[in-house]
């Protein structure tokens, strides 16, 4: 049994993608955490019923469709740290930054509180307005449980089989296995094989073939340079396949990945003749890495190889405020990379290795170390040209410039991010140029139910080209053509945090107060981490609770139960005054230090402690996991934990204060907070923004050239968000006059057209679920894959058709594996005819006889039952003939039929039509094994080659298939017939692996 759900991500504009797989036995398998860039926790209420009843969770892609809502879910939703997650080691590590990019960048990250709950945790919430009970802010989380969350994800490898575990509340899994093969649209994007019971099913969402300058293509053929006409063996046939239907009409660029590098290189040079400059919106993390890898060695070249290069004059940023992560990451997985990339990095590695293998001229081995010695050349992302910006005040700087430039910057929706500013800035402009690098949607979606953003918008003003289009000639001879928007009016949105006061304050605490209670008391583990600077609760709440010895698997509803049990109890706890409270109010509230001991008795004369018990369990005492990671899964700087451990005790409630510390006290006398790697800080040498550039490394370890730009400036004092007190989200409306110009250039790294045409029916999957695409690109590969997939049904009468699911968010749909099973009995003749063949543990036996209708065995035609007991004299004559009750023998239709020995008349009949089959999975290296012990010789010579003797190869490709290649004596000077053919010795070995199935 299958069945699939897609939770968000099917028929929808919205990008965002999550799926649930539920299988035989209650196994429920949830495949991404999406959230898009208007971060509605509404959409997240399907995800947080289903979390009770979750056994594991599969993450495909490090982009916020995919990921977006994990740290959100492990903060706010119980249960939900207790379920494994898997995913890729660079998905975790990028995803790890781009939620610390999101939540750094917008307020709207935390999300609000939604209106239903108020009322249930909170009885002062009917003394409030309505127009007051809106937008509150939940606690977002820290860089510290962002990097704690994505610490307890298992990474895994590309066609490793792995068993799960699964969660404490899951039902068994049953051999459940799972296998993350290339995607090829992200660093190390995942096309999930999960394999459970009869069931295989094959998850493929947002996959790109093509391979481009950093990403290998989609293992569908076999990866990067395997060039096969077939699908992989591993991919093939599933009983269900769910694919994206995202591109599903868009055409491929004719020229391909050049072709598209090169039109995007020369709108850069259409706008550096007119002095403009150039914004390409771009994610933080993912497709980043394609367009930076691209522009710097396109700068690499003009730059060192003209001398009056337009490039030479143009800067090249780099803007997101944790790139410098990213980077740094980028570079320490370079084998997730494409082959091209490696090479690039092996060379630079080994500057030797030109002289040992080619004959270089000595001015050209000169020139070569000249670069390396001046710090010219670099690896893949060793930048020399692309600049890093992480703050605010860098990108005002490079803005305030009148100059020419191309600035990266995130997000592609202009919500977030440094992209929405420097749009701000240059919108005025014609001579400067908007890059879209993705396709928001058609014009056709109605987009009334949910917020527009200045992507979506700059999208639609190109499809219409209302104002008309420029058109320049390329290097190539080709058109290139430019939106001109018109001086049309943008509206600019602009979400800002206002602290809460009086009783909305009280609202908020009590409404906190609720959720962690309810938290601790699902949560095994106890842990706390609703806990702000305005509501402070004791400690011994969550570290003295015990973890629940069973999990109850039917918890899904039991939230709701408990939410409204602790609202009702806590109404007068919540709401007691400091007379009430008495001497604890110095640990419950924040800001209050004094408290008046006089006239008081008892406990309320002593300054309160909570005391603190370690918690352990039966193997011992419980650690910190983050403590014990390893040198590249931590965050530092400067040999600083940018994870800030040992930096966040000072700030917490009831810790004493170090007044005279003066390292807590900046230049201006002014306390700061205790985290020593606050970037406001301005008497630290270690400042990692002081590092001019002068062509060495910076603190992440990205080389930048000698560029002359200073943003060593110490005094920016941006606000920290993360930091910031308990408070509403509000709105400030701006319009800007837009005048630039409006370009589009596919960097989306998807499947289009052709690929899903083409690739599809060579999968040949039984059932096909589409999503991840609006409703327009789901009907029209609807019916695309109908007509393709219909021969492979068997049914001339259309009835495969029904083997297309499209479903709609929220909707259930059955993809189960169409089996039919008999029953039959077999003679005892044909019983003794049987020749069972054991293969890996299994018996597999091969028969074939005639089907024969059951006779029933004899039975007596009436029972004769015992006479009842009669009150009336005047009933026997009746009841004497009822006592004989007839019995209706089983009929032969319910009978199961007999399956007999064939008469000899058919034998050979049906020996002339049957052929022959192998069962098993042969492996080279198995059989290398058998014929070294029997005195061969077998080496492997090349992938997937096996030599025997010299005179046999043995080829397995990559659909299963064994070929046998070769012959010849084992010793051909000695003619004999002591010594076998070694080729006929390898074919013996083989068919002795395998279960021959023959006819007859």
């Amino acid at each position: 049994m299958f069945n699939f759900t897609p939770l968000l991500g099917a028929q929808s504009p919205s990008p965002a993608s999550q799926s649930l797989l539920e299988f035989d036995g209650g196994v429920k398998v949830l495949i991404d955490v999406g959230w898009d860039e208007n971060f509605n926790v509404e959409h997240l209420k399907s995800l947080e019923k289903h979390v009770p009843t979750l056994s594991i969770i599969l993450l495909t892609h490090a982009t916020a469709a995919h990921l977006a809502a994990f740290a959100h879910c492990c903060k706010h939703f119980p249960l939900f740290t207790q379920i494994p997650v898997y995913a890729t080691t660079p998905v975790i590590s990028l995803g790890r930054t781009l939620l610390q990019d999101i939540y750094s960048s917008t307020p709207v990250a935390s999300s609000t509180i939604p209106k239903n709950y108020l009322p249930e945790t909170s009885y002062s919430y009917s003394s409030l307005k309505a127009d007051e009970s809106t937008h509150y802010l939940l606690q977002p989380p820290t860089s510290d449980e962002i990097v704690s969350y994505f610490s307890l994800i298992n990474p895994l490898k590309y066609s490793q089989p792995h068993q799960p575990l699964p969660s404490p509340f899951s039902p068994p899994l049953n051999g459940l296995t799972i296998t993350a093969y290339n995607a090829g649209h992200t660093l190390g994007g995942t096309i999930w094989h999960l394999q459970h019971e009869v069931e295989s099913v094959v998850y493929a969402v947002d996959w790109n073939q093509v391979r481009e300058n950093v990403l290998s293509g989609a293992a569908w053929l076999g990866g990067a340079g395997a060039g096969g006409a077939e699908v992989i063996e591993q991919l093939r046939k599933p009983t269900a396949l769910v694919c994206s239907c995202k591109g599903a009409e868009r055409n491929p660029m004719a020229g391909g990945r050049a072709k598209r590098d090169a039109l995007l290189l020369d709108m850069i040079r259409s706008t550096m003749a007119k002095g403009g400059t150039v914004l390409i919106p771009t994610d933080t993390s993912a497709r980043v890495l394609e367009l930076a890898y691209l522009l710097e060695h396109a700068w690499r070249k003009e730059c060192d190889g003209s001398s009056d290069s337009p490039f030479k004059s143009t800067k090249l940023y780099l803007a997101s405020r944790n790139v410098g992560a990213t980077m740094r990451y980028a570079r320490s997985m370079l084998e997730w990379m494409d082959e091209n990339v490696v090479r690039e990095f092996e060379a630079e590695a080994n500057p030797t290795g030109d002289r040992q293998h080619k004959r270089t001229d000595s001015k050209q081995i000169a020139a070569q170390e000249a670069s390396r010695s001046t710090g010219n050349a670099g690896g893949p992302f060793d930048f020399k040209y692309v600049r890093l910006l992480e703050r605010r005040s860098q990108v005002d700087k490079i803005l305030s410039r009148k100059t020419s430039q191309v600035i990266l910057a995130s997000d592609t929706s202009l919500e977030w991010g440094f992209s929405r500013e420097v749009l701000r800035r240059i919108a005025a402009e014609p001579s400067n140029l908007v890059v879209l690098t993705e396709d928001y949607g058609s014009l056709k979606e109605d987009l009334s139910d949910s917020k527009t953003s200045l992507g979506r918008v700059l999208w639609r003003w190109h499809q219409e080209k209302r104002d008309g289009v420029a058109v320049e000639i390329a290097s190539d001879g080709q058109h290139i053509e430019q939106t001109y928007t018109g001086g049309r009016d943008l509206q600019f949105q602009d979400a800002r945090r206002t602290p809460l006061e009086g009783k909305e304050l009280l609202l908020y605490q009590q409404y906190l107060a609720t959720r962690r209670q309810l938290q601790n008391t699902l949560q095994s583990n106890g842990d706390t981490s609703l806990e702000t600077s305005a509501d402070a609760i004791d400690e011994t709440s969550s570290t003295s609770s015990s973890s629940s010895d069973e999990s109850d698997p039917e918890r899904q509803g039991k939230a709701l139960n408990i939410s409204a049990t602790l609202a009702h109890s806590n109404r007068n706890k919540l709401g007691m005054n400091k007379e009430i409270v008495g001497v604890n109010v110095l640990l419950r509230q924040p800001g209050t230090f004094d408290y008046d001991v006089r006239n008081r008795k008892g406990r309320d004369t002593l300054f309160p402690y909570a005391t603190k018990r370690r918690r352990a369990d039966d193997f011992g005492e419980l650690i910190r996991a983050e403590e014990y990671l390893r040198a590249e899964e931590r965050d530092e700087v400067n040999g600083h934990d940018l994870r800030g451990v040992e930096f966040s005790k000072e700030t917490r409630l009831g810790q004493k204060r170090k007044w005279e510390d003066p390292r807590s006290h900046g230049t201006n006398g002014r306390r700061l907070s205790g985290s020593t790697l606050k970037r406001r800080r301005t008497g630290d040498p270690s400042n990692i923004e002081r590092v001019a550039t002068n062509g060495t490394n910076n603190a992440f370890g990205v080389r930048e050239g000698s560029s002359g730009d200073d943003f060593s400036d110490g005094s920016d004092s941006e606000p920290d968000e993360l930091s910031a007190k308990p408070s509403k989200l509000t709105y400030i409306s701006s319009t800007v006059q837009v005048n630039l110009r409006i370009a589009y250039v596919d960097f989306a790294g998807l499947h289009d057209s052709r690929s899903l045409s083409m690739l599809i029916p060579l999968i040949e999957p039984r059932k096909l679920v589409l999503i991840g695409g609006n409703k327009f690109e789901t009907a029209w590969l609807t019916n695309e894959c109908k007509q393709k997939l219909r021969p492979k049904t068997g049914n001339s009468n259309g009835n495969g058709m029904n083997d297309v699911f499209s479903p709609f968010i929220g909707e259930t749909v059955s993809a189960s594996m169409d089996t039919n099973a008999w029953t039959v009995k077999l003679s005892e003749g044909l019983v003794k005819r049987l020749h069972w063949q054991n293969v890996r543990g299994l018996s597999i036996v091969t028969l074939m006889g005639q089907l024969a209708p059951t006779i029933p065995v004899e039975q007596p035609q009436t029972v004769i039952l015992r006479k009842k007991r009669q009150k009336l004299m005047k009933d026997e004559a009746e009841l004497s003939s009822s006592d004989v009750v007839s019995i209706v023998p089983e009929t032969t239709s319910q009978l199961a039929p007999t399956l007999d020995v064939l008469p000899p008349s058919m034998t050979a009949a049906t020996r002339s039509v049957a052929q022959p089959l192998h069962v098993g999975d042969l492996r080279l290296a198995d059989l290398r094994k058998i014929l070294q012990s029997i005195g061969h010789t077998a080496e492997f010579r090349g992938e997937g080659t096996l030599l025997i003797d010299d005179l046999v190869a043995v080829r397995k490709s990559g659909t299963g298939q064994i070929e046998v290649e070769g012959g010849g004596l084992r010793n051909p000077e000695f003619r004999t017939r002591e010594y076998e053919s070694s080729f006929y010795a390898v074919k013996r070995r083989i068919y002795e692996g395998l279960a021959i199935i023959v006819g007859g």
